[in-house]
């Protein structure tokens, strides 16, 4: 019986492989907080970031005082990146919007993501 495949062509290639639903895990914990926009300012900023142990202190500090996590490590390098107090890039708005709306849904508040846009006709 054949599989159509050539297995022949398994020995050294397919260490070479990976697979797709996998992803890779940081050396380093890294973790960003967030916090509202003040002053009028819409965009919320970087309050704090940090890998390893100031990371670990991050989660500590938020775990501590009831603060919902949001695991996401892309988005998390993505902010590590950026100077603290500085506005999110517009690149993360739509993950950073999603991630707000499930904190307020968690908190029990009304989403202010989620509205109707009502129009005349």
């Amino acid at each position: 019986m054949s599989d159509g495949f050539d297995d022949r062509y398994r020995g050294s290639k397919e260490k070479d492989l990976t697979p797709s639903n996998t992803t890779v895990i940081p050396k380093k914990k890294t973790a960003v907080a967030l916090k509202d926009s003040e002053g009028g300012k819409k965009v919320p900023r970087i309050a704090a970031a940090g890998r390893g142990k100031v990371a670990d202190r991050i989660l500590e500090l938020a775990f501590e005082n009831g603060i919902k996590v949001r695991e996401d490590s892309d988005l998390a390098e993505l902010l590590t990146s950026i100077e603290l107090e500085s506005p999110i890039p517009s690149e993360a708005f739509m993950a950073v919007g999603e991630i707000l709306s499930y904190v307020y849904k968690a908190n029990g508040k009304e989403d202010p993501f989620n509205t109707k846009i009502e129009h005349d006709t």
